[in-house]
This record gives C-alpha cells, structure tokens and sequence, in this order.
C-alpha cells in the first residue's frame, strides 16, 4: 500500500545515518524530473581517521567517490541526496533492509525486512563475510551447506543482483537453461522472491527426467511448487511458453552455452546470465587449419591453443550479443580458486543494434581467423551479421 512520501524518507534517511550501514543505492528517477547524478551509493568504511560514510556517486560517465565524518557532516551529505529526485532506494543495515519506489503519483512503496546475519567466524572476528542469502538459510538443508556451495551461491547470487536493476518490480518471469541438480536454481528464487520482494515464476530446463522428478520433488517440500517448476528437454527444443526476462544457463557445457544464448536472443530476454563450461568447438576449428600470420605463437603449444580458444569462443558470444541488440560484458563469476570456469556472459536488451563499425569489428575477427562461431550459425536466421 502507498505511504506518504515524507515520512518514507525519514526512514531512509535514518537506516542511512545507522552505523551499522551496510550498503544502500539510490538510482532511477521520478515522473517528470532528474537527479543530478545518475546512481549513488553509499557504504559504512573505516579509515586510519576513523569511521566514514563513503558516497559513490556518477554522473553516467565518470564515478566520483567521498568519505564523509559522522555527525553534521553525514547528516548534511545525506540530506543532500535525500533532496535529490530518486525513483528508487535499497537501503541495508546490520538489522534492517527497506526498498522504496517512487510511485508515478509521488507517493511512496516500501517494502521492509529483516536483514540476515552470517555466522561468525571462528575466533570471532567481526569482518565476518556477507552472504546475499543467508548461510542457515533452510535452502542449504535441502540442497547441501558446504563452504564452496555457499560461496558459489553468493557469487551467483551477486552478479544477478548486478545484473537486475534496482527499481525492478514484479512479475518476473525466469528460466534457467539446462539447470542440472539446480541448486543455482533454487538459491535464485529464494533470494529474487524473498531478499528482493518479486512476484518471481521460474521453470528450469535439464534434458534429464529423472532431474525433472528430483528437482519438482524438492520443489514441493520447499512449498514452491506453485512457483518453481521443471521440465525435461533440451536447451534448444524444450517449451517454454510465454518467453522469459530472465535467462540462466549456468556450466552448460561447449555449444549448449550457444544454444542457451541463441533462444534468449530469439525471446528477446531482458536479461542474460551464462556460465560458459568446456569449450571445445573453435579450439577444434583452430586446429584443424594453419595459424593466420602474425598470430603462430599464440597456437603453438596445445596448452595455449586451448585456452586462446576459449577466450576467442567468449569474445565472440560477446560480439554477436551486441550485434543482437544486447550490452554485453564478460566477467568474474567466482574466485578461480575455486573452479577454473568462472567467467559470467552478463547481458543486458537494450534493443539497440550494433553500429556498423562494431559489426565490421566482429566480422575482421572471425574472418582473420576463419572459424564459424557456433552462436552465429544459431542466429543465422536473425538480423544478418555484415
């Protein structure tokens, strides 16, 4: 239900002068006017002087960051963004979390919860980590609580919650493409319904049916089943009717990532995470002919023929989703300690297609070194690449 706008901000306002601040946004704008800045966040940090709140603000080009001292001068800091004409805040304390949106009528909706805590850790250090999804969370007993699942969770977890803007509100419609035993699954309806209040449905796709029968089972223990749903099929042919949002295809191994990118672009998702796993069909390409000059050493040795490979295999999913009418970045999904295949393809529609200097950018590359990336063969039928 709508609040009055004022006494939503004197909320926020107080949460952001908590000392136990842990983290808070404000981004969007409201009806018919703009900030000044595009995004601003803020954070508790400790300096050599002392505790400070950080602002980090930007103007959509560069960021700009400050460290202010509690008291008068935190307070006056705040109140300046308070002033500002934000659509949106995510605001988290030690104790609290609240989101606001800025209805088209200027009135307020909030959405309060209790922030989660993260178990201490051994000889009692108080930097525990964070964790977006709590480590005791009941989810852990069904889908297995071990060091590494928690933070490849959290990972996950975090880069989806870089991916989805802040003022998203529901209905969001997601399916995760070739889902496995979908802990990952799991972990993303609990924190998109829960930690961020969104009318979540998920279906999640594995070509396994007795993956189909486990997952739906744990699904109805966890009382999801109204919400969370599975069906067995292929990446490329499985029905999935209406299109999604949101598009999962986390360690789909060598072409099935393609295969996953090539239906989100077909659905036009709004949003694209993939984790790509084993690349093998360029590294093939690349061995069956002879190295374009001046490039030999790059080759040479298998070792590093394999893995040139892959970076070319991800390079070029990137270039052929900015073609297609997406932003695209390449980034770290997990600590490589922790498995060797942590790259994350993050995208994002925009609708845009590509200039011509970016498409000809795309082509020299593959034609420099004549290989035929299995995503382009997906999406021939789609806007052509020049």
């Amino acid at each position: 239900m709508p609040e009055p706008l004022d006494a939503a901000l004197t909320e926020v306002r107080t949460l952001l002068l908590d000392p136990t601040l842990t983290r808070a946004v404000a981004a969007g704008r409201r009806r018919g006017r703009r900030p000044t800045v595009a995004r601003a966040e803020l954070r508790q940090v400790t300096l050599k002087a002392g505790p400070r709140l950080q602002i980090a603000t930007s103007d959509g080009v560069r960021p700009y960051t400050r460290n202010v001292a509690p008291g008068a001068e935190s307070a006056a800091a705040v109140d300046e963004l308070l002033a500002e004409p934000f659509g949106n805040w995510h605001v988290e304390t030690a104790d609290a979390t609240l989101q606001l949106r800025v209805t088209k009528s200027g009135e307020a909706q909030v959405h309060r919860a209790a922030t989660t805590r993260p178990a201490e850790t051994p000889g009692g250090h108080d930097r525990a980590k964070e964790y977006l999804l709590d480590p005791g969370d009941e989810i852990f007993a069904e889908i297995g609580g071990s060091a590494a699942k928690r933070r490849q969770v959290d990972a996950f977890l975090r880069a989806l919650a870089a991916t989805l803007p802040d003022d998203l509100t529901g209905p969001l419609r997601v399916v995760d493409l070739g889902c496995g035993n979908a802990y990952l699954t799991f972990a993303a309806y609990r924190y998109l319904s829960r930690q961020r209040g969104l009318d979540v449905e998920l279906i999640g796709v594995d070509v396994r049916e007795d993956q189909r029968r486990r997952n739906t089972e744990l699904a109805q223990r966890m009382g999801w089943a109204d919400k969370v749903s599975f069906v067995a099929g292929t990446i490329a042919d499985a029905v999935i009717d209406p299109a999604p949002d949101l598009v999962l295809a986390l360690h789909a191994c060598d072409t099935a990532t393609d295969e996953a990118l090539a239906r989100a672009v077909r659905w036009e998702a709004r949003w694209v995470l993939a984790a790509p796993c084993c690349h093998h069909d360029l590294a093939k390409q690349l061995r069956a002919q002879p190295t374009p000059t001046p490039y030999d050493l790059l080759t040479r040795q298998g070792i590093l023929r394999e893995r040139f490979a892959d970076v070319l295999t991800d390079a070029l999913r990137a270039g052929l989703l900015r073609v297609h009418g997406y932003r695209a970045e390449v980034v770290e999904f997990v600590d490589s300690q922790h498995t060797p295949r942590n790259l994350l393809i993050r995208a994002r529609r925009t609708g845009t297609g590509a200039t011509e200097p970016q498409r000809a950018e795309y082509r020299e590359l593959v034609d420099t070194w004549r290989v035929t990336p299995r995503l382009e063969s997906l999406l021939a039928t789609e806007t052509p690449v020049a």
